[in-house]
């Protein structure tokens, strides 16, 4: 069994839409971008993206777009607008925005341990 060589990538966020920015960190967090890719086998790198709070959004969605979470319970429905949630935590926007792009098992919350926003 080899051991899995994992590099740094540092990824600059000025200038950079959050969507097209996070589908660059779930190739390189998976590793497809390795000859050795396997579905099951986490062999991805670890990622760190500097300078997010100069990303930049198009069209509307900095004022429109909004993120919600339910409780379970009777009006327990939250939400939050990503124009707030960026000026609270700007780090939190791509991190929502890779979780959801990766695939739904096992290995997603162990990709993202390897996310590091700066």
């Amino acid at each position: 069994m080899n051991k899995i060589e994992r590099q740094l990538h540092t990824i600059d966020a000025t200038g950079k839409a959050i969507g097209r920015m996070a589908s660059e960190i779930v190739i390189l967090l998976r590793g497809k971008n390795k000859p050795e890719y396997q579905p099951n086998i986490d062999a991805g790198d670890t990622v760190s993206v500097v300078n997010i709070t100069q990303a930049k959004f198009t069209g509307a969605k900095f004022t429109d777009k909004m993120y919600y979470h339910f409780s379970g319970y009777p009006s327990g429905l939250k939400a939050i607008a990503l124009k707030d949630l960026f000026a609270k935590n700007p780090g939190e926007v791509l991190k929502k925005a890779v979780w959801n792009m990766l695939p739904k098992n096992k290995l997603r919350a162990v990709m993202m341990k390897r996310l590091i926003i700066k």
